[in-house]
């Protein structure tokens, strides 16, 4: 079965021997966090549901002959693994080249601007369902670490997160603060 996410939000994650967890990758209303296991028999890692969340799912053999028939579908699907890998990427060089508040910045910038994408922002706010927890096993930062973090964009007047809800107080600021370019995310139509 392959999932499709219909409302909320999932996450990729690793979970290490010692309980540690790393999350991968965030996913929105539209995304297939999952089309990796149409080819690949046994993942290496797992998709939770990051609070309230409705999934869809496809059986393999469905979408496998949706392909054959509509060989644009199987292209989309393509695409969106492509796409999955370049955040990966990113996600990489964030955690590992980037200071916390940048790390952090960055991060809300990726998430804002595909939720303004898929429609799923009011202004500049959208609903983000994240812990403050899992911001720091997203970002390999302890939780104080993430908390001086949101403090820092908070009082530099960029980005506000609290109670599961991001406003972005100025765009540009955050997206210089991140070293924020979206040509990663690969949108056909730019949300701005």
């Amino acid at each position: 079965m392959s999932a499709i996410v219909v409302e909320g939000m999932l996450a990729r994650y690793h979970l290490l021997p010692n309980g540690a967890r790393q999350y991968l990758s965030f996913h929105l209303a539209g995304d297939m966090p999952d089309s990796q296991c149409l080819f690949i028999e046994v993942m290496d890692h797992a998709v939770c549901a990051i609070g309230k969340a409705v999934v869809a799912s496809v059986p393999h053999r469905d979408l496998m002959k949706l392909f054959d028939s509509r060989p644009k579908v199987g292209a989309a699907i393509w695409r969106e693994t492509l796409i999955d890998a370049a955040i990966f990427r990113e996600a990489i060089t964030n955690n590992s080249a980037r200071s916390a508040p940048a790390r952090m910045a960055h991060l809300f910038c990726e998430l804002f601007y595909r939720s303004r994408a898929s429609g799923l922002t009011r202004d500049d706010t959208c609903i983000l369902p994240i812990g403050l927890n899992q911001l720091g096993e997203a970002l390999g930062l302890s939780l104080a670490t993430v908390n001086r973090a949101l403090a820092n964009l908070r009082d530099s007047d960029l980005a506000d997160f609290k109670s599961g809800s991001l406003t972005i107080r100025n765009w540009a600021g955050l997206a210089d603060c991140g070293e924020f370019n979206p040509r990663y995310l690969h949108l056909r139509r730019e949300p701005f």
